[in-house]
């Protein structure tokens, strides 16, 4: 149970959240307000005597009446929020004067104060949810069980360079070619489906994992199986490590293929070995990960392969509703000479069918034609299904979602009204991206929970002793997360996992690529290079101890003795003294002392030579003090003057 608000603790409990503070009191639990929020041990405790007394109390009935919850934005007119809370303008405009805020009727307040005001009449006041403008336009019932049918899974094929993934993808088409099929597959689009047993698998045919990452960027979901490519002889590579993170970072299922078993350097049990090491256990060494020996020359294991995909598909109950407008993903677009911007587009609920009025982003239009992955002209695409479209106005971007329109006008309205946002957000959010140096600001402002860090090495040892250094100094308030350690140079597919994910990047003796350091630039990601280990874990501590508050303690800097006092009009007291030890400067704390008894404490109001002004006064010489608000000073009194130091944590 996460941390709980008294008034929800109440309604869970069924009971009077006057009742619930009284009981809380009783158990020495301090909450202020029905607003207050409650430890998770707290909430248990609380929950467990209500369980074991059987108390329900008699004032349920009205419990669900006793505090009301109202949403609204960042800011609100008084006269808008007068009408939430049921109550005249004119009464919270006298509420807001007793509280100092003089705002009309017209005039926006804030939402702390707004929260504020929410206390004082019993309702509690959150921030509205933001809405995102296409789920809000296209929102929809949810599908009744019904009316599901089975779609075919989405498969994304991973891996490191040279170990066969073009290969394997040849190999998976070719296998599934009808012969009535002349010249096999024309393989435009970037997606593809084949079929095994009358059972249909897309593939997404991207180049890499930094096109699935592009995708997670944007936060379309598309994939529900990954295949990891690894070559029996090589073992697992960077890019393979990089693919597995890319992959458990989006929740994705993986299943390895184990792929060039013909060659005679082959040595599948080394792969599963070393797949152990990043969390994949393979099925016949107890764990849960699906390891299938393949190999695409010889095209052995491909079968064996598709259909363990069908069955994890099978596991997964992957189920969607054709009858009604579809919505998807782009998976690619370009722009075309003689078509114009043409995009593949991977339906994922209901049906796409040509004259479809649709958005995608900033794009908008309606379709004119579709292609499917084999070249030929079709009407209308189900779930699962990519098909190349054309009519859009712009090129969209990869990973935009597209959502069917009831008309031109109303994908029109909302692309621009997309765009719009895009500019506001683009101007809000430049400089966002965490970086070593406003990560003590994020924290402050509640943006940064956990610091995500990518770690580049020259060698593998320097990148383990940098991961297990930095994961060592997380804290209460900031969880260091290492989500990918590799070794060689910075690329830009490091770049992309980190602009995705909200990472820094920290290299250890390695050197960022030039294409990788100009997009690291462009995206704000913050890249950190170093040759000494200490000075990488000494720069995350720094900018983490930003993160903790100030400590600040006296430093004494100098005595004086007073030897004579002058009274002057208007100023008080003036102790004539002599500076011992030290010396005295102006805005300084003073300690005045007599015999050995604190007498006062306090700030020196000015410091005087003769009868000027002074910056400071050295040992050996005389000056002249003035005590702010004290003037029962005597000769023979001691001052002491300090300052309040920050100390280095």
């Amino acid at each position: 149970m996460p941390k709980t608000r008294v008034h929800e603790l109440a309604k869970q409990l069924n009971v009077n959240s006057k009742d619930l503070m009284e009981k809380l009191e009783e158990f020495g639990i301090e909450a202020n307000s029905h607003m207050s929020t409650l430890s998770e041990e707290d909430a248990a405790l609380i929950v467990e005597y209500y369980e074991s007394e059987g108390l329900e109390s008699s004032s349920s009935d009205n419990s669900d009446d006793d505090i009301e919850v109202v949403y609204i934005g960042e800011n609100i007119t008084v006269k808008e929020l007068a009408e939430k809370l049921n109550m005249s303008g004119t009464e919270l405009v006298k509420n807001l004067m007793k509280k100092g805020v003089m705002a009309g009727i017209n005039q926006s307040i804030d939402f702390d104060t707004a929260v504020k005001i929410g206390e004082d009449f019993n309702v509690i006041i959150e921030r509205e949810p933001e809405k995102d403008i296409m789920e809000e336009t296209f929102k929809e019932e949810p599908d009744d069980e019904k009316d599901l049918q089975e779609r075919p899974p989405v498969v994304v094929v991973m891996g490191h360079v040279d170990h066969g993934k073009t290969s394997l993808l040849d190999s998976i088409r070719h296998s599934s070619v009808t012969s009535t099929e002349a010249g096999g597959i024309t393989q435009h689009i970037g997606a593809y489906t084949v079929q095994i047993d009358g059972k249909p698998i897309t593939f997404l045919d991207t180049p890499g994992h930094e096109a699935f990452t592009a995708m997670r960027m944007r936060g379309a979901q598309v994939t529900d199986i990954a295949v990891l490519v690894v070559a029996a002889d090589d073992g697992v590579m960077p890019q393979t490590i990089e693919a597995i993170n890319h992959a458990k970072a989006a929740g994705v299922e993986i299943i390895v293929a184990i792929n060039k078993i013909d060659k005679v350097a082959a040595n599948p049990d080394r792969v599963k070995q070393e797949l152990t090491e990043y969390g994949l256990l393979a099925e016949d060494w107890g764990g849960d990960t699906i390891c299938v020996p393949v190999s695409a020359v010889n095209k052995t294991g491909i079968d064996q392969l598709l259909e363990m995909i069908i069955l994890s598909a099978e596991m997964k109950e992957l189920k969607a509703n054709p009858n009604k407008k579809a919505r998807g993903a782009i998976i690619e677009a370009q722009l075309d000479k003689g078509r114009g911007p043409v995009a593949t587009v991977l339906v994922q609920n209901g049906t796409l069918h040509v004259g479809d009025p649709i958005v995608a982003g900033c794009a908008y239009g309606k379709i004119r034609a579709m292609t499917d992955d084999k070249g030929r002209r079709v009407k209308k695409a189900g779930p699962s299904t990519p098909v190349e479209i054309l009519g859009l106005s712009e090129v969209p971007s990869a990973g935009d979602s597209f959502y069917v329109a009831a008309n031109e006008k109303q994908a029109r309205q909302v692309a621009e009204s997309i765009i719009a946002k895009n500019r506001m957000e683009m101007i809000k959010n430049t400089p966002q991206k965490v970086s070593l140096d406003d990560l003590f600001t994020q924290i402050q402002s509640g943006n940064v929970k956990e610091l995500n860090i990518v770690v580049k090495a020259d060698v593998h040892g320097s990148v383990e002793a940098v991961k297990q250094s930095l994961e060592r100094l997380s804290n209460e308030e900031v969880r260091v997360r290492i989500i990918h350690g590799g070794v060689g140079a910075i690329t830009e597919s490091d770049v992309m996992l980190a602009s995705a994910s909200n990472a820094i990047i920290i290299g250890f003796n390695v050197r960022p690529e030039p294409a990788a350091k100009a997009f690291a630039d462009e995206e704000k990601v913050d890249l950190r290079l170093y040759r000494v280990i200490y000075n990488a874990i000494e720069d995350v501590t720094n900018a983490m101890k930003g993160m903790l508050d100030p400590v600040y303690e006296e430093k004494v800097i100098g005595h004086a003795e007073v030897r004579q006092l002058f009274k002057a009009s208007g100023v008080g007291t003036i102790a004539g003294s002599y500076v011992l030890d030290g010396k005295f400067v102006r805005n300084c704390k003073v300690r005045v002392t007599r015999e050995g008894e604190k007498i006062y404490d306090g700030e020196l109001e000015s410091l005087k030579r003769f009868k000027d002004d002074v910056k400071e006064v050295a040992a050996g010489y005389e000056c002249g003090l003035v005590m702010k608000k004290f003037n029962d000073l005597k000769e023979l009194d001691i001052v002491e003057a300090y300052m309040m130091v920050e100390v280095p944590r």
